[in-house]
């Protein structure tokens, strides 16, 4: 996943997606198949197909090192970050809602009813919850709480305070959150340990996953003070981490709580091992770095292809004090490039869209910018088994013929991919192609200017809230100039930026969408006619196509891997017709910076790099380095 990360104007992080979700064809809501789990029985996991790697009473999970040290610090800028979360600034602890900028982690400081396992594709085990029923057909999940669960007041976790997290965050949560929640009919109270949730029967089979991976909340806490608002005083907290020391918009501290009730249960053994997690906020990626050469900051995740290329060059890494690694990144890659506001009437026409895509010029990008370090990003699926590639086979045709007159003939042969320039920066031929589709679309030239359909200056703005993205943005707006266009470089401060995105207020802006390995409900957030109008969702694009949702249901109803994969593949295939985004770039690998104080597993889990959750601090190394605690 290791993009050019540090110069996009915005992003969200692989957990995000994980917690997420017309006329002449309906969107319909496929019934939940629950084949996939035993009616009745406890089970001490869930999946969305039924795989579970580790059976009941496993010791810890295979990707940690149990008998990890626990002690000293990490610190570093955040690399990625889920609802509204800000990696440059904060003014809020509420990280569960809309309003207000969050500092990234936080999600760190709440439990949730189960634990991810990163090593499986989406399967989960227990945490406040020590087991799990399915029953009335899937339509009722029931989980088995422990006694033992208890917030940081020492307050315990109850079936209560699940409910009342769950019926809370469906109400006034984040629209990532509250959205996905459309089909949990009613949450029941079955016991002071044991609740039931109910769904309206049109849920699909990742919801229960969803369920289990949200934060619970007090209810204590929360009938006293206003969940809507934004706050600076750290709520009440259950997770293995506490917020500590802070200053607003420069670092939070993340301190380990000492005697966490679930430290010794084998979804947490061998994890949460640094004495404190500390995140620092630059505005600019070039601070944050000069912060790192200084040993200010301990850990970076580098995405900037030419700071790794030509900027580790200062005396610490000389001297061998801080060292440089790959490690491999075998997570889907997600769907990065500039996304068009297609809400806006100038960008509602896809031929449009495609013209502006032919004048990106990748291939020079990537030999005079990216010193050759990254490859096209071509699908939504990008580095994982659901992107769709060649010709459809019989199967994705099935899903695809009741719409053929409605679909762009491409859908049905090759996999569309971007143009490949001929690495000039200045590829006349796809300026050619470019230019025939706006006239195509009804543009016409005045002089040297490029008018609208509607006879108005076609005119662009790329808003972003860095200005390290500007080096790669600038030549692109010099190929626009030669179509006519007039683009503008918009760069505004973070929670300016945030708030534009959020009201989808803009031209085009950068984005990375990552989804889990797994199709769920996230989907719907990013790709969905209903989420295109609430403010805050990711669908940043304004995707509203009654065919897209209709394939959407289809995939997320599948009862095996494998046609959910078919219908992954199908989707893809319509989505990339569609040119709602002009595609940039992705690599296989993390490319990481260290102080050489750490130590960590032999290799990441496959589908995370939990960096902070799983790697250690070494008190020998770090006594070498002088930079001993």
């Amino acid at each position: 996943m290791s993009q050019e990360r540090a110069d996009l104007s915005a992003g969200v992080s692989r957990r995000t997606i994980l917690k997420l979700t017309g006329a002449g064809l309906a969107s319909v809501s496929l019934p939940f198949s629950a084949a996939a789990f035993e009616e009745g029985p406890t089970s001490h996991g869930l999946s969305s197909f039924g795989d579970l790697k580790y059976r009941p009473g496993f010791n810890h999970f295979d990707y940690v090192v149990p008998e990890a040290p626990k002690g000293g610090r990490i610190s570093f800028t955040a690399p990625s970050w889920v609802y509204n979360q800000n990696p440059q600034t904060f003014n809020s602890f509420n990280t569960f809602i809309l309003k207000g900028d969050a500092p990234p982690r936080m999600e760190i400081c709440f439990d949730t009813l189960m634990v991810r396992a990163l090593d499986e594709p989406d399967a989960m085990y227990g945490l406040i919850a020590e087991s799990v029923e399915a029953l009335n057909d899937g339509n009722t999940y029931v989980f088995n709480l422990r006694p033992e669960a208890r917030f940081h007041d020492e307050s315990l976790v109850t079936a209560e305070d699940v409910a009342f997290s769950l019926m809370l965050l469906k109400a006034d949560g984040h629209p990532l959150i509250s959205q996905t929640l459309t089909e949990v009919e009613d949450v029941e109270i079955e016991g002071t340990h044991r609740v039931a949730v109910h769904f309206t029967g049109k849920q699909t089979r990742q919801l229960p996953l969803i369920i289990a991976d949200l934060p619970i909340l007090s209810k204590a806490y929360y009938t006293k003070y206003d969940f809507k608002q934004s706050t600076l005083t750290p709520p009440l907290q259950s997770g293995p981490y506490r917020v500590g020391k802070h200053a607003l918009g420069r670092f939070v501290e993340y301190a380990r709580v000492e005697d966490y009730w679930a430290r010794d249960l084998p979804v947490m053994r061998g994890k949460n091992n640094f004495d404190v997690i500390r995140i620092e906020f630059y505005r600019e990626r070039q601070t944050a770095f000069e912060a790192f050469k200084k040993g200010d900051m301990t850990f970076q995740e580098e995405f900037s292809s030419k700071t790794w290329a030509t900027g580790y060059d200062f005396p610490a890494l000389a001297e061998g004090k801080v060292v440089r690694k790959e490690f491999p990144d075998n997570r889907p890659s997600g769907a990065q490039g500039w996304y068009f506001n297609t809400r806006r009437k100038k960008f509602s026409d896809p031929r449009i869209r495609q013209a502006i895509g032919y004048a990106f010029d990748f291939e020079w990008s990537n030999k005079a910018l990216f010193f050759g370090l990254y490859q096209r990003t071509q699908s939504f699926f990008e580095n994982s088994a659901l992107m769709a590639k060649g010709k459809p086979g019989p199967k994705e045709l099935e899903l695809l013929e009741p719409y053929r007159d409605r679909l762009p003939p491409e859908v049905f042969q090759e996999a569309l991919v971007p143009p490949v320039s001929d690495g000039s920066g200045d590829d006349r031929k796809l300026l050619r192609k470019a230019g025939i589709l706006l006239r195509e679309a009804g543009c016409k030239l005045d002089g040297t200017k490029l008018l609208t359909p509607d006879g108005e200056p076609f005119v662009i703005e790329f808003l972003t809230n860095t200005k390290a993205f500007e080096r790669i943005t600038l030549p692109y707006i010099r190929n626009l100039e030669k179509l006519g266009i007039e683009a503008t470089f918009r760069l505004v401060d973070p929670a300016q930026y945030q708030s534009r995105v959020a009201d989808f207020d803009f031209d085009i802006t950068s984005q990375r969408l990552s989804l889990s390995a797994t199709l769920s409900d996230s989907i719907r957030q990013v790709w969905g006619s209903k989420a295109a109008k609430i403010k805050g969702s990711h669908n940043v694009a304004g995707i509203s196509d009654p065919i897209v949702d209709a394939l959407m249901d289809k995939a997320l109803a599948a009862k095996t891997r494998e046609d959910m994969y078919i219908g992954a593949w199908a989707l893809d295939r319509v989505l990339r017709s569609g040119h709602y985004w002009v595609p940039q770039w992705s690599k296989g690998v993390h490319t990481v910076a260290i102080w050489d104080v750490f130590g960590y597993p032999d290799e990441p889990p496959f589908y995370d790099f939990p960096v902070e959750t799983t790697w250690w601090y070494d008190l020998e190394k770090a006594k070498q380095l002088g930079m001993a605690e």
